[in-house]
Protein backbone atom coordinates (compact mmCIF):
# COMPACT_ATOMS: atom_id res chain seq x y z
CA UNK A 1 0.00 0.00 0.00
CA UNK A 2 1.57 3.35 -1.05
CA UNK A 3 1.61 6.36 1.94
CA UNK A 4 -0.39 8.99 1.45
CA UNK A 5 2.00 12.34 1.40
CA UNK A 6 -0.65 15.37 0.89
CA UNK A 7 0.13 18.42 2.42
CA UNK A 8 -3.61 18.52 3.11
CA UNK A 9 -3.50 15.18 5.64
CA UNK A 10 -0.13 16.14 6.62
CA UNK A 11 0.84 18.57 9.50
CA UNK A 12 3.97 19.82 8.81
CA UNK A 13 6.30 22.59 9.21
CA UNK A 14 8.96 22.33 7.22
CA UNK A 15 12.01 24.63 7.61
CA UNK A 16 14.39 26.91 4.72
CA UNK A 17 17.93 26.90 4.82
CA UNK A 18 18.26 29.96 6.64
CA UNK A 19 17.10 28.34 9.65
CA UNK A 20 15.02 31.21 10.65
CA UNK A 21 11.94 28.80 10.95
CA UNK A 22 10.10 32.16 10.44
CA UNK A 23 6.12 31.57 10.27
CA UNK A 24 4.36 35.01 10.91
CA UNK A 25 1.34 34.70 13.29
CA UNK A 26 -1.83 36.14 11.73
CA UNK A 27 -3.42 39.01 14.18
CA UNK A 28 -6.30 36.94 14.88
CA UNK A 29 -4.54 34.36 16.63
CA UNK A 30 -2.86 36.93 18.99
CA UNK A 31 -6.21 38.80 19.54
CA UNK A 32 -8.36 34.85 20.49
CA UNK A 33 -5.32 34.83 22.84
CA UNK A 34 -5.85 38.23 25.03
CA UNK A 35 -9.43 38.05 24.73
CA UNK A 36 -10.30 34.39 25.40
CA UNK A 37 -7.55 33.33 27.20
CA UNK A 38 -6.13 36.29 29.47
CA UNK A 39 -9.04 38.50 30.26
CA UNK A 40 -8.53 41.28 27.78
CA UNK A 41 -7.83 44.73 27.77
CA UNK A 42 -9.37 45.08 31.55
CA UNK A 43 -6.97 42.60 33.01
CA UNK A 44 -3.95 43.49 30.58
CA UNK A 45 -4.12 47.15 30.38
CA UNK A 46 -1.76 48.02 33.08
CA UNK A 47 1.02 45.17 32.20
CA UNK A 48 4.15 45.45 29.91
CA UNK A 49 4.82 42.62 27.58
CA UNK A 50 8.05 41.46 25.88
CA UNK A 51 7.62 39.89 22.48
CA UNK A 52 11.16 38.13 21.61
CA UNK A 53 10.66 37.00 18.13
CA UNK A 54 8.49 39.65 16.41
CA UNK A 55 9.46 39.46 13.01
CA UNK A 56 7.49 42.19 11.03
CA UNK A 57 5.24 42.62 14.37
CA UNK A 58 2.21 40.64 13.42
CA UNK A 59 2.00 39.96 16.85
CA UNK A 60 3.27 42.94 18.69
CA UNK A 61 0.87 44.93 17.28
CA UNK A 62 -1.82 43.20 18.37
CA UNK A 63 -0.70 43.07 22.02
CA UNK A 64 -0.05 46.85 22.07
CA UNK A 65 -4.22 47.16 21.83
CA UNK A 66 -4.47 44.96 24.69
CA UNK A 67 -1.37 45.67 26.72
CA UNK A 68 -0.11 49.23 28.04
CA UNK A 69 3.45 48.90 27.32
CA UNK A 70 4.95 46.07 24.40
CA UNK A 71 8.37 45.85 23.69
CA UNK A 72 9.36 44.01 20.49
CA UNK A 73 13.15 42.13 19.39
CA UNK A 74 13.94 39.56 16.96
CA UNK A 75 17.16 38.31 16.01
CA UNK A 76 16.95 38.58 12.58
CA UNK A 77 16.51 42.34 11.23
CA UNK A 78 12.93 41.79 9.39
CA UNK A 79 12.05 45.35 9.96
CA UNK A 80 10.57 45.74 13.67
CA UNK A 81 11.37 45.85 16.90
CA UNK A 82 15.26 45.64 18.39
CA UNK A 83 17.66 43.15 17.07
CA UNK A 84 19.10 40.63 19.29
CA UNK A 85 19.08 36.88 20.32
CA UNK A 86 16.91 36.33 23.19
CA UNK A 87 18.27 33.22 24.46
CA UNK A 88 21.86 35.23 23.83
CA UNK A 89 23.10 37.92 26.82
CA UNK A 90 22.52 40.91 24.76
CA UNK A 91 20.36 42.78 21.88
CA UNK A 92 21.09 45.64 20.25
CA UNK A 93 24.29 47.87 21.63
CA UNK A 94 22.38 50.80 23.73
CA UNK A 95 18.74 48.73 24.20
CA UNK A 96 17.66 47.23 27.18
CA UNK A 97 14.58 46.21 29.22
CA UNK A 98 14.01 49.15 31.24
CA UNK A 99 12.74 47.07 33.96
CA UNK A 100 11.31 43.83 34.56
CA UNK A 101 8.32 42.57 32.03
CA UNK A 102 5.29 40.56 33.42
CA UNK A 103 4.57 39.05 30.15
CA UNK A 104 6.61 37.50 27.54
CA UNK A 105 4.71 36.39 24.30
CA UNK A 106 5.49 34.69 21.29
CA UNK A 107 6.11 31.99 18.48
CA UNK A 108 9.47 30.86 18.66
CA UNK A 109 11.46 28.95 16.00
CA UNK A 110 9.79 25.35 17.03
CA UNK A 111 13.26 24.00 16.81
CA UNK A 112 14.10 26.10 19.93
CA UNK A 113 10.59 26.66 21.36
CA UNK A 114 12.05 24.71 24.55
CA UNK A 115 15.05 26.81 24.77
CA UNK A 116 12.39 30.12 24.43
CA UNK A 117 10.12 28.45 27.21
CA UNK A 118 12.54 28.23 29.91
CA UNK A 119 14.22 31.34 29.25
CA UNK A 120 10.86 33.13 29.41
CA UNK A 121 10.05 31.30 32.58
CA UNK A 122 12.90 32.90 33.78
CA UNK A 123 12.44 36.58 32.95
CA UNK A 124 8.40 37.09 33.37
CA UNK A 125 7.09 38.26 36.14
CA UNK A 126 3.52 37.40 35.81
CA UNK A 127 3.48 34.50 32.80
CA UNK A 128 4.85 33.19 29.59
CA UNK A 129 2.26 32.45 26.54
CA UNK A 130 4.03 30.96 23.74
CA UNK A 131 2.30 30.05 20.27
CA UNK A 132 3.12 26.13 19.01
CA UNK A 133 1.91 23.12 17.49
CA UNK A 134 -0.24 21.07 19.50
CA UNK A 135 2.17 18.40 19.12
CA UNK A 136 4.33 20.15 21.36
CA UNK A 137 2.49 18.55 24.02
CA UNK A 138 4.12 15.34 23.46
CA UNK A 139 7.89 14.24 24.00
CA UNK A 140 10.03 12.47 26.98
CA UNK A 141 12.02 15.32 27.50
CA UNK A 142 9.54 18.32 27.11
CA UNK A 143 7.79 16.30 29.95
CA UNK A 144 9.96 16.47 31.91
CA UNK A 145 10.25 20.39 31.43
CA UNK A 146 6.53 20.27 32.07
CA UNK A 147 7.13 18.72 35.46
CA UNK A 148 9.27 21.26 36.69
CA UNK A 149 7.54 23.72 35.15
CA UNK A 150 3.14 22.80 35.05
CA UNK A 151 1.78 24.42 32.33
CA UNK A 152 -0.96 26.98 33.58
CA UNK A 153 -3.61 26.85 30.66
CA UNK A 154 -3.42 25.12 27.11
CA UNK A 155 -5.44 26.81 24.92
CA UNK A 156 -6.09 24.98 21.16
CA UNK A 157 -7.40 26.87 18.39
CA UNK A 158 -10.68 24.21 17.63
CA UNK A 159 -10.56 26.40 13.92
CA UNK A 160 -6.93 26.12 12.63
CA UNK A 161 -5.15 28.98 12.51
CA UNK A 162 -2.60 28.63 9.36
CA UNK A 163 0.81 29.86 9.17
CA UNK A 164 2.71 29.35 6.08
CA UNK A 165 6.62 29.88 6.08
CA UNK A 166 8.02 33.60 5.24
CA UNK A 167 4.76 35.73 4.61
CA UNK A 168 1.13 36.45 5.85
CA UNK A 169 -1.58 34.97 3.71
CA UNK A 170 -5.40 35.66 4.74
CA UNK A 171 -6.64 32.64 2.37
CA UNK A 172 -4.22 29.99 3.80
CA UNK A 173 -5.54 26.55 5.06
CA UNK A 174 -3.29 24.11 7.17
CA UNK A 175 -3.26 20.83 8.41
CA UNK A 176 -1.27 21.64 11.50
CA UNK A 177 -3.25 22.02 14.78
CA UNK A 178 -1.57 25.09 16.87
CA UNK A 179 -2.30 26.41 20.28
CA UNK A 180 -1.13 28.72 22.88
CA UNK A 181 0.59 27.63 25.61
CA UNK A 182 0.62 29.59 28.72
CA UNK A 183 2.35 29.59 32.42
CA UNK A 184 0.60 31.92 35.02
CA UNK A 185 3.24 31.73 37.66
CA UNK A 186 1.50 30.85 41.10
CA UNK A 187 -1.52 29.26 39.41
CA UNK A 188 -2.82 25.90 39.95
CA UNK A 189 -3.75 23.41 37.63
CA UNK A 190 -3.26 23.01 33.90
CA UNK A 191 -6.81 23.98 32.89
CA UNK A 192 -8.20 23.52 29.26
CA UNK A 193 -9.62 26.42 27.43
CA UNK A 194 -10.96 26.10 23.59
CA UNK A 195 -10.35 29.11 21.42
CA UNK A 196 -13.96 28.52 19.79
CA UNK A 197 -14.77 28.31 16.27
CA UNK A 198 -15.56 31.40 15.11
CA UNK A 199 -12.92 33.23 16.44
CA UNK A 200 -11.19 34.13 13.25
CA UNK A 201 -14.29 36.30 11.81
CA UNK A 202 -14.17 37.89 15.25
CA UNK A 203 -10.87 38.92 15.74
CA UNK A 204 -9.66 39.42 12.21
CA UNK A 205 -9.48 43.33 10.68
CA UNK A 206 -9.27 44.23 7.42
CA UNK A 207 -6.36 46.72 8.60
CA UNK A 208 -4.16 43.77 9.05
CA UNK A 209 -3.84 42.88 5.51
CA UNK A 210 -3.29 45.73 4.01
CA UNK A 211 -0.04 46.00 6.06
CA UNK A 212 0.99 42.81 3.68
CA UNK A 213 3.34 43.40 0.67
CA UNK A 214 4.12 46.53 2.46
CA UNK A 215 8.62 47.19 2.35
CA UNK A 216 10.29 46.64 5.41
CA UNK A 217 11.53 49.98 5.79
CA UNK A 218 7.97 51.40 6.13
CA UNK A 219 7.41 49.19 9.27
CA UNK A 220 8.43 51.13 12.27
CA UNK A 221 10.78 50.26 14.58
CA UNK A 222 9.65 50.40 18.60
CA UNK A 223 10.99 49.33 21.59
CA UNK A 224 8.81 49.93 25.01
CA UNK A 225 5.95 52.28 22.90
CA UNK A 226 3.16 50.53 21.72
CA UNK A 227 3.08 51.15 18.07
Amino acid sequence: MSQNRSTAVMARRSVAADGLDYFPTPPWGTRALCEVVLGGREALSGLTVWEPACGEGHMARPLAEYFGTVYASDVYPHGHGEVGDFLGTELAPGWQLPGPVDWIVTNPPYHAGEAFARRALSVARVGVAMLLRSAWLEGVERDLMFQAHPLSIYAPFIERLAMVEGKLDRKASSATAYAWFVWVKGAGDTRLVRIPPGSKRRFDRDEDWRRVGASVESTPLFGGVAA
